[in-house]
């Protein structure tokens, strides 16, 4: 390595001599002019070198004095990190032998704050669907602090903070017993906000005008509910929001809003008409149908009936009534012999049973028709059913209910048409069979007295 240096060096002399030898030759004219300059350049070289050389050594006693200051620096840390270390070491048993001595004098309290951790969790969830963050706001954050508080090994809960979570719970209880009214804002089921007299029953329900409210906690609001449940749980709460502090009667939910949420999703009387489709609309057609021919048939029969009646107390015949037309066909006839009266009489009453039994065959049609009608409507859901099946599978059963409920909704139609109808084409059979009875009882008496006399 030596040697390369050597060498090196004598080349770079080699160099600088040439040089310096052909500038002077170029400028010389003879060879004294030339040895001349010749001397005057190795002097002015040497001058250099010696320069070069005394900045060279200057500056490696400074590079020596920084490598010096480096070693020492090196040294300093080195000796610091020794000492570090040995106080990480210290510091670590010693941790360890105070986080020993701090579990054994816990003891049990540790598990005191394990089930304090749960209960505040518990009750955290308590408090997002109780009513009664309605009226008092702002009562989660503590038991989310709370909780994540005891979640920490180096933060144990406080006499205060224990305190405070009893107090809540305490609260939580004391108000579910009491029936509040407070002042708010609700949004209403058309998205505008008002603010409105609430009426708080326990931790049940929120109501307010006569409608049920719920609370979201997401968003720590009131809302109306978009759907109401039917009107006799409506009539409870409007009674007892115009109630004057006395004792009324109130459906509420002791689940806090999970059987409301059912009852206002199931279907009104409208809704399950319209689950019955194109049928069911049918069924009602035809049985509204024969609904006004039975009350068509009800008055008439009504009114007959009652001329019959009065007819039956006179003895002048009137022509207003079946049996006063019967009675005028022997005043007609009052020379006639027995049989002519008996054939004339009889035709009169055939004359009169077609007004009395006009249209009852229909009724009777209709109480038969209407369940073929939805038995027609239950075989055509249950295709609509099974090819829901056919193209999605039975995975989702939401696929599947419109055809089953319109299957089930159209016999139902069907039957509530059909079962009336049977009722009352019996009332009117009947009705109308007593008032034939009636004309046949008095033909068959005119007949006999007729034949008496004729004796």
């Amino acid at each position: 390595m030596n040697n390369m240096k050597k060498t090196v060096n004598t080349l770079l002399i080699l160099a600088l001599t040439s040089v310096t030898s052909i500038t002077f030759a170029q400028q010389a004219t003879d060879l004294d002019t030339l040895l001349l300059q010749l001397e005057k350049g190795q002097i002015a070289q040497s001058e250099q070198n010696k320069a070069r050389e005394a900045e060279f050594n200057s500056r490696k006693d400074q590079q020596d004095k920084m490598l010096k200051e480096a070693e020492n620096t090196r040294d300093q840390a080195i000796a610091l990190s020794t000492k570090l270390e040995a106080e990480f070491q210290t510091n670590e048993l010693d941790i360890a032998n105070k986080t020993d001595a701090l579990n054994k004098r816990m003891g049990q309290l540790k598990e005191l704050f394990g089930v304090l951790q749960q209960v505040a969790g518990d009750t955290r969830s308590k408090f997002q669907t109780s009513v009664v963050s309605a009226q008092i706001p702002g009562r989660g954050e503590f038991l989310d602090q709370f909780a994540q508080s005891m979640g920490s090994t180096s933060k144990l809960a406080s006499i205060e903070e224990i305190e405070r979570l009893w107090f809540e719970l305490q609260r939580e209880m004391t108000q579910t017993g009491k029936v509040h009214q407070f002042n708010r804002e609700v949004v209403l089921a058309d998205g505008s906000k008002v603010t409105k007299d609430i009426i708080r029953v326990g931790g049940f329900n929120l109501i307010s005008d006569g409608k049920y409210l719920e609370y979201i906690d997401e968003t720590g609001s009131v809302a109306e509910l978009i759907r109401q449940p039917s009107d006799r749980y409506l009539a409870s709460a409007n009674e007892l929001s115009t109630s004057n502090n006395s004792v009324v009667p109130f459906a509420l939910d002791p689940t806090g809003g999970s059987i409301l949420g059912l009852l206002v999703q199931a279907p009104d009387t409208q809704e399950r008409v319209e689950q019955g489709g194109s049928v069911g609309y049918v069924i009602l057609a035809i049985g509204l149908v024969g609904l006004l021919i039975a009350i068509e048939r009800f008055i008439t029969l009504f009114l007959i009936g009652n001329k019959v009646n009065r007819q039956l107390k006179e003895s002048v015949a009137r022509d207003d009534n079946p049996l006063g037309r019967v009675m005028l066909v022997k005043d007609n006839n009052a020379d006639a012999d027995t049989e002519t009266l008996e054939l004339k009489l009889s035709e009169r009453i055939l004359k009169e049973v077609p007004v009395l039994t006009s249209r009852l065959t229909i009724i009777k049609i209709i109480s038969v028709v209407a369940p073929l009608i939805g038995l027609l409507g239950t075989v055509t859901g249950m295709i609509n059913t099974f090819q829901a099946i056919t193209l999605f599978g039975t995975g989702d059963p939401k696929l599947m209910a419109g055809g089953i409920s319109q299957a089930l909704v159209t016999t139902v139609l069907g039957l509530v048409v059909a079962i009336p109808m049977v009722f009352i084409s019996t009332l009117l059979n009947t009705r109308s069979r007593g008032i034939i009875n009636v004309l046949q009882q008095q033909s068959a008496g005119i007949i006999a007295e007729r034949a008496e006399k004729g004796a």
